[in-house]
């Protein structure tokens, strides 16, 4: 107690800051909105690639090439978010990835015009993907931020998970919904009006609390530019220093993240061209990619509100349990995709759903933890499975199987580098410590504040 007077100068004016407001649910609903539309956008052609080829009469690896290119005009497109979301706000960033939404929507659609050629018809599909490609980070990037602005510590997690599946949920709805189209020109229809159906949600989303959830809520975000000098071992300010041991711990985090994200991203796309060799049909091919992605979404339910509440304090050992695990799986697909296996390649759907559903939001708050850093963290993370996603695909592309092999066009090649890449990345996670600083410093806050509140009343009471 005799240390109450020194704590009172640093900590009064926080007494009555921290406060939770009822519209924040409102905004994370409009974030989850969108994410999820977003998320379908990217990988809508993949189940249906074949079907593609032969609608628009252009190859597989062009089909290819309209995934391929949200991935990599997302990697510049995750670093321009933070530099947006300082300048400009939360809200206009989101209007302007809510523009980009509909512009993609609607070009898309102008493709399936039966007069155009194939070639420009394509070239309208490739410039739809690639204005959705802008809009599709900034939902994603954003949410770490918007957690911290809006949430608390007991609520945090839960909220950056929510934001974290809803794309995952979008990228199944997408591997769902195209096959039950009577045409590929029907489903990109579909895609459009939902798009535009959900554009009003951006109205949902505010630029911040009257008064902060935390400590950290109170800040002002650190730019993208001093979480790269701090990575470098740069001269930054305090707020924004880190650790010879966190920038190494980050670093791990970046290429584990990187890995799980790009195997994923490999499987939007290449979803048919997988499993179609060696017996699957459309249905089943967008089944086995949406079981992926949903079949996680309970136990992330489950576990996001426990990791904020009870197990705050063992998030680093979890990540790791779960990141060998989902490698070890990703393994297992080598052997798993023959005929006849469904049953095998749902349960290994099912596992890596699981997993890796858990795992997102757990890294990108890890991410925050580390770096202090909200948007300049999550801006790395996303771009890095982005980076992954496009060598994997690039390259299991090129791995696949001639018409002359048994199967024809099988990807076997592709699976074994897949499941080696992920067993040799993540085995960095032995290497993780994953020490949560900046849960720390608002807990000391918290209590600080919880502690003076008590003296000025005991004080005003005259006790």
């Amino acid at each position: 107690m005799s240390r109450i007077p020194q704590l009172v100068p640093l900590l009064k004016d926080h007494v009555k800051w921290y406060r939770l407001y009822k519209r924040r649910f409102s905004g994370l609903l409009g974030f989850v909105v969108l994410a999820v539309v977003t998320g379908m956008q990217w990988s809508w052609f993949g189940p249906i690639a074949t079907l593609t080829a032969e609608e628009f009469n252009i190859s597989l690896t062009q089909v290819n090439w309209l995934g391929n290119i949200t991935l990599c005009a997302s990697l510049p497109a995750s670093f321009l978010v933070p530099v947006v979301f300082s300048r400009y706000g939360m809200r206009r960033c989101s209007e302007m990835g809510g523009v980009m939404l509909l512009l993609s929507a609607w070009v898309c659609y102008a493709s399936t015009i039966r007069s155009l050629s194939p070639q420009s018809a394509y070239v309208l599909l490739f410039f739809g993907q690639l204005f959705g490609a802008v809009s599709r980070p900034v939902f994603q990037v954003l949410g770490p931020s918007f957690s911290e602005r809006w949430f608390d510590l007991r609520s945090c997690t839960t909220a950056t998970m929510v934001i974290a599946i809803a794309s995952i949920i979008g990228s199944a709805l997408g591997q769902f919904l195209p096959p039950l189209m009577s045409t590929v020109r029907q489903s990109i229809l579909v895609l459009a009006i939902i798009s535009t159906a959900a554009l009003p949600a951006i109205l949902l989303i505010l630029e911040s609390p009257p008064s902060p959830p935390t400590y950290f809520g109170s800040k002002q975000p650190l730019s993208f530019i001093s979480l790269c000098r701090a990575m470098l071992g740069l001269s930054v300010s305090k707020e924004a220093y880190m650790s010879h041991r966190e920038r190494i711990d980050f670093v791990i985090l970046t290429l584990v993240f990187g890995v799980l994200d790009g195997v994923i991203n490999a499987l939007g796309i290449f979803s048919a061209q997988w499993f179609q060799p060696v017996g699957y049909s459309d249905t089943t091919c967008g089944l086995l990619g949406a079981t992926l992605a949903l079949s996680g979404i309970p136990a992330t339910v489950i576990s996001a509100p426990l990791f904020d509440r009870v197990f705050s304090g063992i998030m680093g050992a979890t990540f790791k349990t779960l990141v060998l695990l989902v490698s070890l799986a990703w393994l297992l697909l080598i052997w798993a995709v023959k005929p006849n296996n469904a049953t095998a390649l749902y349960v290994l759907m099912v596992i890596i759903g699981n997993c890796c559903t858990i795992i997102l939001p757990l890294v990108l708050e890890l991410g925050v933890e580390l770096t202090r850093n909200a948007n300049g963290s999550s801006a790395i993370l996303w771009s890095s499975g982005n980076l992954f996603g496009i060598m994997l695909i690039l390259v299991e592309g090129a791995l696949r199987a001639p018409s002359t092999a048994d199967p024809p066009y099988n990807m076997r090649n592709a699976l074994i580098l897949n499941g080696c890449v992920a067993m040799a990345f993540c085995s960095s996670i032995f290497f993780l410590r994953a020490k949560q600083a900046r849960r720390e410093i608002d807990e000391v806050m918290i209590k600080g504040t919880v502690l003076v509140s008590s003296s000025e009343v005991s004080n005003a009471s005259g006790v």
